[in-house]
């Protein structure tokens, strides 16, 4: 039994390779996401030893404002970097009160 022809056009070489740089940038991401939390995790469990608040609105609008300066010099926006940055504090805010939940 033949298989049907698709009209789908080739894909170009440059195409190809573009996706595979994305592909791995995409990898070294994941992988530095997993160290960031790493760290997270620690400074979450340092916090609940001391008894410090999961979130730290001083430090994370230092953060922000240090992210949109890094965005603006990286031709990157800097409400991506806020939006990204603040997805990131949600998450590791959650983390910080599981921890200081499991400590209680």
């Amino acid at each position: 039994m033949a298989l049907a022809q698709t009209n789908a056009p080739e894909i170009p070489p440059e195409l190809l390779e573009l996706r595979r740089s994305i592909d791995n940038i995409d990898a070294a991401l994941i992988h530095l996401l997993a160290e960031r939390f790493k760290c997270t995790r620690k400074v979450g469990e340092l916090k609940a030893r001391v008894d410090l608040p999961p979130a730290d609105p001083v430090r994370e609008a230092q953060q922000i404002a240090r992210l949109r300066s890094l965005a603006v010099s990286a031709d990157l926006a800097p409400e991506f970097a806020e939006k990204f940055l603040n997805f990131l504090v949600t998450e590791v805010i959650r983390h910080h009160e599981i921890i200081r939940g499991a400590r209680s």
